[in-house]
């Protein structure tokens, strides 16, 4: 009996996914557990195994198509199996799925090299005017002998508006599709920025008292299971959270709603943009476990291979840049629903006086992003103090 293979539900929030690539072609057998499809979500790519055995008799969903969960992308069944009802029944119930944008031939034929634009057969009067009005010869079809541009041909597009060099006609070093991860955290950041009424606290802090602590747990522990700064602050976060857990909270419709369990997303960056794996119950957990799990959520995470749920149910995200040398101070953008994100900065040998004395000490930028719908400036103030502490106490 034919099976009809339908967009799986890969974690609790995926309503809709994109077909990647098919790991078969129709007509080749397949084993139950072979990967079958590479399927994209928001966040993440999943490879998919097949469920059963059989043939894969028809590919419903092509390439760069993308469906709601329970469409369905193909059939596996035997050969010379009637698959028609099942086709029939799909196409009444399921909605197009939506093709690759493909661009125009205009827009082809704009992004030309110098070179090429160079060897356009134009008139030097015309290729002048064109130079001085921002007009893409590109885009304009010579009535001269054997397609020559003439003046008046420029002169024409100018004045009805065609050619002109908008700014998107310029040789295109490479092109890069907004969709998928790219499209996903454009969207949720933008309806963040719009959404959310943005406060942001600037501080630097001491880390004179957390590398030291840091110093004392490695001493003798293997390199890999040493602890990273990053876990460190991770703890400090989660502590300072259980002990005010004023941002640990969502705006959810008429209430603000302040989360009981502490769970700390972590932003890590990828060549084709971000995701942010999650540490759940920060606050309990064992520094060791914390490390461990940091390490292994971002090495996974780089090789596509987490699930959805795991980057999904933050309550609080944190967001570093020391790591590249070159930021003090910056504006992250809150992860809706989130009340709150927290920027880290570089950490830099800087004069500090202390007890009257003037002396070097490591100093990190933080910058607390709050929704002031959620949280007021002064508890957001209490609870960076209670940060502060944590880390320049850590003990």
């Amino acid at each position: 009996m034919a099976n009809a293979i339908t967009m799986p539900k890969l974690g609790l929030t995926m309503t809709t996914g994109k077909i990647v690539k098919w790991m078969k072609n129709e007509g080749d057998r397949i084993k139950k557990g072979e990967v079958l499809v590479e399927i994209a979500t928001e966040k993440i790519t999943n490879k998919v195994e097949s469920k059963v055995d059989g043939i894969l008799l028809k590919i419903v969903a092509p390439v760069k198509s993308e469906l709601p969960v329970g469409a369905l992308i193909c059939v596996i069944g035997e050969a010379g199996e009637d698959i028609t009802a099942i086709l029939a029944e799909a196409a009444a119930k399921q909605p197009a799925s939506k093709p690759a944008s493909k661009g125009s031939p205009a827009a082809a034929k704009s992004a030309l090299s110098p070179e090429q634009l160079e060897k356009i057969r134009i008139s030097p009067a015309a290729r002048k005017l064109a130079e001085e009005n921002c007009v893409n010869i590109a885009l304009i079809n010579g009535t001269g002998p054997e397609g020559r541009i003439t003046r008046e041909d420029v002169e024409k597009a100018i004045e009805e508006g065609t050619g002109v060099d908008d700014g998107n006609n310029r040789p295109i070093l490479k092109s890069i599709p907004y969709e998928g991860m790219r499209r996903a955290i454009g969207d949720n950041m933008s309806r963040s920025w719009t959404t959310n009424a943005r406060v942001t606290h600037h501080v630097k802090v001491d880390m004179s008292g957390m590398i030291e602590l840091r110093r004392k747990i490695n001493e003798g522990l293997p390199e890999k299971s040493k602890i990273s700064i990053t876990a460190l602050l991770t703890k400090a976060i989660a502590r300072t959270m259980e002990l005010n857990p004023c941002l640990n909270a969502s705006l959810v419709g008429e209430e603000v709603r302040v989360w009981q369990e502490i769970n700390i997303g972590m932003a890590v960056a990828l060549a084709e943009g971000l995701i942010v794996p999650v540490i759940r119950n920060a606050d309990r957990k064992r520094l060791s476990e914390v490390n461990r799990e940091i390490a292994d959520l971002a090495k996974r995470g780089r090789k596509n291979r987490l699930t959805i749920d795991e980057l999904s149910g933050a309550t609080f995200t944190v967001t570093n840049l020391g790591g590249f040398g070159s930021v003090d101070f910056f504006t992250p953008i809150i992860n809706p629903p989130e009340a709150a994100i927290l920027g880290i900065g570089r950490t830099v040998e800087q004069p500090v006086a202390v007890n009257g004395q003037v002396v070097i000490r490591p100093m990190m930028g933080l910058s607390l992003v709050f929704d002031h719908r959620i949280v007021d400036g002064a508890p957001a103030a209490e609870w960076l103090a209670l940060l502060i502490r944590m880390i320049e106490s850590p003990s």
